[in-house]
């Protein structure tokens, strides 16, 4: 009698081990069944804390499509560090079969060239960043945070502060010299945004959602603006290119280009929302 408890006392311990380890196995097939959550485009992403900040310039400065200076408030969002790369764009291509863009340093498709990886990539379309950033699951800044993101909440001329541009803060007003002009994403410090965004000045242009409108911020709202309503054939572009005047490159200079307008000095970079915030 005591040797069969005894035996029952044995048994009993080593069923409970079999059975928890039967159902560790199958939780741990039904996690590997699951698909691996990861990003796709593999790129530091800077949080813009939710707060006001000073879009525009104050009348009689900047020019006319920059006024009035006003006080915005936007909700929490996410910036891409840098201006997306040939590499991160020649791994969309890949993997979407979108369109390559023109190849602005020489003959041959941009997917073959070597030693440029770094580089930001130019001669896309307002159409090819807006289906680059959906890919990626994120999408193109709106103009107010493009601009908060580069400027921080005081004002500043520029995204490293007032002072005026250098060679070390920023690649401007300069000729084009094929794969000698752009300087590789991030390599310019001293110029990074209060946020450490960096070429947010110079270098190339940058897409943003926002359709164009020279008189928009007169009647612009105070809370997460995104464009005027009004639908048109252009689009706003921020932050100047290597080839514009220290002017352009300020943190409140706006440009504007259509759709299907492709250059050597216009890229992009993405964004992405961290509130329940809608954009266009």
């Amino acid at each position: 009698m005591t040797t069969a408890l005894w035996r029952n006392t044995i048994r009993m311990p080593r069923t409970t081990v079999a059975v928890v380890l039967i159902l560790a196995f199958t939780q741990w097939l039904a996690v590997e069944a699951l698909p691996a959550s990861k990003e796709t485009d593999l790129v530091p992403m800077i949080t813009i804390p939710a707060g006001e900040f000073l879009m525009g310039s104050p009348e009689g400065k900047g020019r006319a499509d920059e006024w009035p200076q006003q006080s915005v408030y936007l909700e929490e969002f996410a910036i891409d560090q840098v201006e997306v790369t040939n590499e991160r764009y020649m791994a969309f291509v890949k993997s979407t079969g979108h369109q390559n863009p023109p190849n602005p340093y020489g003959t041959g498709p941009l997917l073959s060239v070597k030693g440029l990886e770094q580089l930001p990539v130019v001669q896309t379309t307002w159409y090819d960043a807006k289906a680059y950033c959906a890919w990626a699951k994120k999408r193109l800044p709106t103009e107010a945070e493009w601009e908060k993101a580069a400027r921080g909440t005081d004002g500043r001329i520029y995204p490293w502060g007032n002072e005026q541009p250098t060679a070390k803060r920023s690649n401007f007003d300069r000729e084009w010299e094929d794969e000698h002009t752009l300087h590789a994403v991030g390599s310019l410090p001293d110029g990074d945004s209060p946020y450490g965004v960096k070429d947010m000045a110079g270098n190339v242009r940058e897409w943003v959602s926002d359709w164009y409108d020279p008189a928009y911020y007169k009647d612009a709202p105070k809370r997460n603006p995104h464009g005027p309503d009004t639908k048109g054939v252009v689009r706003s572009i921020r932050g100047g290119s290597w080839h514009s005047p220290a002017s352009d490159i300020t943190t409140s200079a706006r440009g504007r280009g259509g759709f299907a307008l492709q250059t050597h000095g216009t890229g992009f970079r993405c964004a992405r929302s961290l509130e329940n915030v809608p954009h266009e």
